[in-house]
């Protein structure tokens, strides 16, 4: 296990370490409740820059430091004009375009408006029994244009993202497990373990088969059915024909865990 400052030091700071194959990424700005600024969404983009550069990481947590996931942009900031936005990656460096490997969000306390978007780009979520979920955004003057709209109504029932999404109110993270939201639901303090254990578990399988399997989900709700079936099928092929996908058979043939080479 290695400790690596993405942004040393400050309020503005975005720590990482590495456990196993699993990169974990902390948002370290208690103080602020974990909002995101300029600098801290520009880290978090280095981050999953360097996930989906080294071969030697297969998956990612993101988590908030001090107790809480993260409650969105820093207002603050905001008024004087520093946006929490990196290009086309949209909110905190990351929401509008994710990295190409899979990434477990694991939330304690609140993830609240860009916190809750950071979240939902994630690919599965773990949460404590009692942290907050919510989009309050309407109660600044502001509309959840991270995509904690666009993916709240792909992923639960329109009524309930209708209630999170007009009333501003945060929701308990029981309720979201109920309509399928959340992954896991865990006692305070066990979301990171948690998450740590399904990113570990992720990473045993093989990386091609993982990233690809991980694109063709992201990409479904974007493709209609025929045009699917054709896009699946690109990703597919070369996966089939790697070398990981002979080795997989292999090692069940032979009764052995197998040794993924990435190829």
């Amino acid at each position: 296990m290695s400790a690596d400052p993405c942004v040393p030091g400050g309020e503005e700071g975005v720590r990482l370490r590495v456990d196993g194959r699993v990169l974990v990424v902390t948002i370290d700005r208690p103080r602020v409740r974990n909002a995101v600024d300029g600098a801290t969404a520009r880290a978090l983009a280095a981050a999953f820059d360097r996930l989906d550069a080294d071969p030697a990481l297969g998956a990612a947590v993101l988590t908030g430091a001090g107790g809480g996931f993260s409650a969105g942009m820093d207002l603050r900031a905001f008024a004087e004009g520093d946006l929490p936005f990196v290009g086309q990656r949209g909110f905190g460096g990351f929401a509008q375009s994710p990295p190409r490997k899979p990434v477990v969000a694991a939330v304690e306390g609140y993830a609240l408006a860009g916190g809750l978007e950071m979240a939902l780009a994630c690919d599965l979520i773990v949460a404590a029994e009692d942290a907050r979920l919510g989009l309050p955004e309407v109660r600044r003057g502001l509309v959840a244009a991270g995509g904690g709209l666009l993916r709240l109504a792909q992923r639960i029932p329109y009524h309930v993202a209708a209630e999170i999404a007009l009333t501003g109110e945060p929701v308990s993270a029981r309720r979201l497990h109920e309509v399928g939201l959340l992954n896991r639901l865990v006692a305070p303090g066990r979301a990171l373990p948690v998450a740590l254990d399904l990113a570990a578990t992720i990473v045993r399988g093989a990386p091609l088969a993982v990233n690809g399997s991980k694109a063709v989900l992201s990409g479904a709700a974007d493709w209609g059915l025929s045009d699917g079936w054709s896009r699946q099928q690109e990703i597919a092929d070369p996966i089939i024909a790697s070398q990981d996908a002979q080795e997989g058979a292999r090692a069940f043939a032979e009764r052995r865990a197998p040794v993924w080479t990435g190829r």
